[in-house]
């Protein structure tokens, strides 16, 4: 009598879904990180375009520089490839998000299309809540830092000994904010495509994410992939030819690596799962590991999702670092084994300073991860509640997520780190292969890779760390299930 009795969660009907507000879908979870994602993004360009006019400003007025545009057009270079890289990855945490949120969705999305909703209106819905909050997340990343460079101004100025007059408002600082703002949009049309997949016959279910069968069938995300695999291989290749005869094989050599890692990017529901087999092992054979391991696998484009804007973040941190070591040890190597203090120095500085710009890039990573890991045990209550009913205590069911996450982040920071080496291997060879070196000062010259260790060991402490911040909300959410309540939804 007293489970009959327990109070239950009521069933999502047709008229509710008509009648949801219009923008309840505001407090939906991802909508809120989605807005710190294009918060970021903007932010950071606004902070490299803010950066560029005042060096630019700076430089005119020095009579050893004034005369000269080219440290300015190479700072907008400079700043121009890291917000497109910063809002690359952006566009795939966001597109990812919206995915996830989309499978969450399908329960409601099938009531509204038995009322007579087409896929097509629901697709551009969901394409506009995208542009929505791309563009409160793109205002605010605009104007707190505008805010924050009026009185940073003054203080460069006193610091650096100069007057600028420099003002942080300029037409230009939008830029930044409209890309942001259309490129979530894009990525929320691009995540929305499951809307067309939905029948309405799936409104007797909750969320529903493929599986592995019906991704195999799948055909046109892997002919993207192989095409896009194969134009980014070859423009690779070509870097690293041009690269024999000019610097300027970097710049092919970085279009090859965007279009390749597209394709892993687009074809990771297919490379992560055998990664994820793989660790699985390194976690034990417990129950709380079992179950942790088959989670990751079982589907794949929800693991995936959350893998592959660590493998982002770990592989852009860790090239910059191996492309800097990389040719500080091909100086040492030509200078008879003694290394150059001034070359090392001036290395290390360029290569901190990169670093910690795409580390910008790292934490929007980031926050796609924690985000799609509580989205994913929201989603899974029902799971849990049987989970809970079959016998599972708070601690095991706590120590599943955080194995989960673990088994996520380790197998994403292994991978990463080997496209971060050899994507910073092909940067130095591409930029430095035509350089010649002592003492026989021939071209073309072979650059070894080299590994920095202090580097490499900071990224797997922040990925240590990033895994347990990424389990603290998911654990909280999972251990407060009641089962009979999880169950009745």
């Amino acid at each position: 009598m007293t489970a009959l009795a327990a109070p239950t969660t009521p069933p999502v009907t047709v008229s509710d879904a008509a009648r949801a507000p219009r923008l309840a879908w505001l407090r939906e979870r991802g909508m809120g990180a989605t807005i710190l994602v294009s918060a970021i993004s903007t932010a950071f360009g606004v902070v490299l375009l803010s950066a560029t006019g005042y060096i630019s400003v700076v430089l005119a007025a020095n009579p050893m520089y004034g005369k000269s545009d080219t440290m300015t057009a190479v700072l907008m270079l400079l700043s121009g490839i890291l917000l497109a890289v910063a809002v690359y990855v952006a566009a795939i945490v966001t597109a990812n998000t919206f995915s996830t949120i989309i499978a969450g969705r399908t329960r409601r999305i099938a009531l509204l299309r038995l009322i007579g909703a087409t896929a097509r209106s629901q697709r551009a819905e969901v394409a506009t809540q995208g542009l929505a909050v791309g563009a409160i997340g793109a205002v605010l990343g605009l104007v707190l830092t505008t805010l924050a460079m009026l009185p940073a101004v003054p203080l460069l100025d006193r610091a650096l000994g100069v007057t600028s007059n420099w003002s942080p408002v300029q037409a230009t600082l939008l830029v930044p904010a409209v890309a942001v703002a259309l490129t979530t949009w894009i990525a929320a049309w691009s995540g929305s495509r499951r809307v067309l997949t939905v029948t309405p016959l799936q409104a007797l279910g909750g969320a529903v994410e493929r599986s592995r069968e019906e991704i195999a069938e799948g055909r046109g995300r892997k002919a993207a992939a192989v095409v896009l695999g194969v134009i980014g291989a070859v423009l690779l290749a070509g870097g690293l030819l041009l690269g024999l005869l000019n610097p300027i094989g970097v710049l092919v050599a970085f279009f090859g690596g965007l279009f390749s890692f597209t394709a892993v990017s687009i074809s990771a529901v297919s490379i992560m799962p055998p990664l994820l087999k793989a660790t699985g092992r390194f976690f034990g054979k417990s129950v709380t590991a079992r179950l942790a391991a088959e989670n990751a696998v079982r589907y794949p484009e929800r693991s995936s999702r959350m893998a592959i804007g660590v493998v982002m973040g770990v592989a852009l941190v860790v090239m910059f670092a191996v492309a800097a070591e990389s040719a500080k040890s091909l100086v040492t190597a030509s200078s008879g084994g003694e290394p150059d203090a001034a070359f090392n120095q001036m290395m290390d500085t360029f290569s901190t300073v990169m670093m910690c710009l795409v580390a910008v890039s790292a934490v929007i990573a980031a926050v796609g991860l924690v985000n799609l890991l509580t989205i994913g045990i929201v989603q899974r209550k029902r799971e849990l509640g049987l989970l809970r009913a079959l016998g599972l205590t708070s601690a095991q069911i706590r120590r599943m997520v955080l194995i989960e996450a673990a088994h996520v982040t380790v197998t994403a920071l292994l991978f990463g780190l080997v496209l971060g080496v050899l994507y910073g291997w092909v940067a130095a060879q591409s930029l430095l292969g035509s350089v010649a070196m002592p003492p026989l000062w021939q071209s073309p010259t072979f650059v070894a890779p080299a590994i920095p260790l202090l580097p490499v060991a900071i990224v797997i402490v922040a990925t240590a760390a990033l895994t347990l911040g990424a389990a603290v909300a998911p654990t909280r959410i999972a251990t407060r299930t009641v089962p009979v309540e999880a169950l009745s939804e």
